[in-house]
């Protein structure tokens, strides 16, 4: 049920002063790290620390139908992608709980994980708990944390009958969404599970996910043979 990620947790700190300093004082900047930045680099220093946070409204969601329903922010870290960390994946998970669990769980701060989705079952109902513009502690690997959406799927990996058609269907209309706002390619390079996330050790979706009729409904779904 995501991952514990603490080495993820770093401050978004920075004050007024501080595009000035990496941009017009670029050189200085260069000092500091042992070595010059590109205009690329600088940029996105820019971003990640000195820029202004991109207007949200509360309870807003990304993915039309879905209920607002937020985890703790002890277990996400506030951003503004994708102008401070490109959205490139999307990670598929099973939390080994229930629906309603998974989301008690998100919204405890003690947990140090959460999603920025869950689907549930029996219906497909989709509970938005993290805005897509934050990181969610959720993939237990910084790189992807910063780069992916992780979305959390009812049931246990070792009971296919979670695996209904409603939630597969569901799931892959949020997917086709999500793939369209950030342009991500339709494909199992960027579509993953928990478990083949580099260096972490997880099951999750587990052995009983379809991936061929899942991928087949999210080509669907975004309209790409």
């Amino acid at each position: 049920m995501g991952e514990h990620a603490a080495t993820d947790r770093r401050s978004g700190g920075g004050g007024p002063g501080r595009r000035r300093l990496l941009i017009a004082g670029g050189a200085t900047a260069a000092v500091g790290v042992g070595g010059f930045l590109g205009r690329d680099a600088l940029e996105r220093w820019w971003w990640q620390y000195g820029a202004p946070a991109v207007p949200r409204t509360e309870g807003e969601v990304e993915h039309e139908g879905a209920e607002w329903v937020p985890a703790s922010t002890a277990n996400y870290r506030r951003a503004s992608r994708p102008r401070d960390y490109g959205v490139d994946r999307v990670v598929i998970h099973m939390p080994e709980a229930t629906y309603d669990i998974t989301l008690r769980v998100f919204q405890d701060p003690s947990h140090g994980a959460a999603a920025h989705y869950v689907v549930r079952s029996g219906d497909g109902h989709v509970a938005q708990m993290v805005r897509e513009l934050d990181v969610a502690y959720q993939a237990g690997h910084q790189a992807f944390n910063e780069r992916s959406v992780g979305i959390e799927h009812e049931g246990w990996a070792d009971d296919p009958s979670y695996l209904t058609d409603t939630m597969y269907e569901s799931s892959a209309r949020l997917v086709a969404g999500i793939c369209a706002r950030y342009d991500i390619p339709v494909d199992r390079e960027h579509i993953v599970g928990h478990n083949e996330v580099p260096d972490v050790v997880r099951v999750c979706p587990g052995p009983h996910w379809d991936w061929d009729r899942y991928m087949a409904m999210v080509r669907s779904a975004a309209g790409v043979s």
